[in-house]
């Protein structure tokens, strides 16, 4: 990894030469919520201006561009006597992501290992993911988000820059050969010692404003001794079982897929939507058998997948601490609490 520093107004020159050629993703603000705190959104920018990198969290994470709530997998038609299909990516240019934060990068590298390392791989997400440019940027600690306890709140991978604001300066860490060309476009410089120092101050400071916590020594045994506890009983009475968790969730890969037939027989398309294991019809199967129908049961494999099975499976939590989760529950329910009940702590 190779390490470069520069003055703060060096990063809208990048920025602008960035935007010349390339789309770029970032945070901006669509607005306030009731309270008065602004709403942060990725979407595509064009000024630097509009560009929010001290941004909280954003409300829907970047996934939504690897995975779209909605696409068309292939089209069908019939073209006098022959038939012919269609299949596309639904991609067609790259992206330039600027300003993800840590435990949204990780996120995409976990959905890496379902989507695109596994037996079978999504062409779909694959197509999209490989063609990314990404930058990230520090994150401000916030109460709701527990990423350091799941690991998540630091990014090895999974991104070609990372940008830390140091106070005068920003210190880069350069990953890929196509983000250290991009930085010899403007005035970097090899940091200092001061700068080393600066960088440690800065993310020991960061690391004491984490104040939600979740304790994940031995989860994954915990979990089978306790799955058929009363506290799952008690969190699903509770949910709506609205699916708003695994929306705004920047791990949830669940999805169904539709079969559409035109009325005059000659054209058809399939169609791939995103789900949510908390929906009543999630595990309904053909002949109208339902085996999670309770609310209470579907609640709790969303969170034995995320802290089992995947664990498991791959060794390490599906849940990067976000705390989206929390944040848009309509019920108030958040990891942090139903984790620790189900330890036997006070709810």
């Amino acid at each position: 990894m190779i390490f470069r520093v520069i003055d703060k107004e060096e990063l809208r020159k990048l920025f602008y030469i960035l935007v010349a050629d390339n789309t770029v993703i970032g945070p901006v603000q669509k607005g306030t919520d009731r309270d008065g705190n602004p709403i942060y959104v990725f979407e595509e920018v064009f000024y630097f201006k509009d560009l929010k990198l001290h941004y909280t969290t954003t409300k829907l994470p970047a996934k939504r561009y690897f995975l779209p709530f909605k696409e068309d997998l292939s089209t069908f038609r019939i073209n006098g006597n022959d038939w012919e299909k269609s299949v596309d990516y639904n991609i067609d240019r790259p992206y330039i992501f600027f300003g993800l934060h840590a435990c949204d990068i990780n996120a995409l590298n976990k959905l890496d290992k379902v989507l695109i390392e596994s037996v079978y791989p999504m062409p779909y997400y694959a197509a999209k993911r490989k063609n990314m440019f990404i930058i990230g940027f520090d994150c401000i600690p916030q109460p709701y988000c527990f990423c350091r306890s799941m690991g998540a709140d630091t990014v090895l991978h999974g991104f070609d820059m990372y940008i830390t604001d140091i106070g005068n300066r920003y210190f880069i860490e350069i990953l890929s050969d196509t983000a250290y060309n991009f930085i010899k476009t403007i005035n970097a410089k090899e940091p200092k010692e001061s700068d080393h120092v600066r960088y440690m101050k800065t993310v020991a400071e960061k690391n004491k404003k984490f104040t939600a916590h979740v304790d994940t020594t031995d989860l994954t045994k915990i979990l089978d001794m306790e799955f058929q506890s009363e506290v799952w009983e008690y969190w699903g009475e509770k949910c709506l079982a609205c699916g708003t968790c695994s929306m705004v969730c920047p791990t949830c890969y669940c999805y169904g897929v539709e079969e559409n037939v035109e009325i005059d027989l000659r054209s058809a398309r399939k169609t791939k939507h995103l789900y949510s294991c908390n929906l009543i019809d999630f595990a309904e199967v053909a002949g109208g058998h339902n085996f999670r129908f309770e609310r209470y049961v579907r609640l709790k494999y969303r969170y034995y997948h995320k802290h089992r099975g995947f664990v498991e499976a791959y060794e390490e939590s599906l849940c990067v601490g976000c705390g989206r989760c929390g944040e848009a529950c309509l019920a108030g329910i958040t990891v942090p609490e139903v984790i620790a009940s189900v330890r036997g702590e006070e709810k």
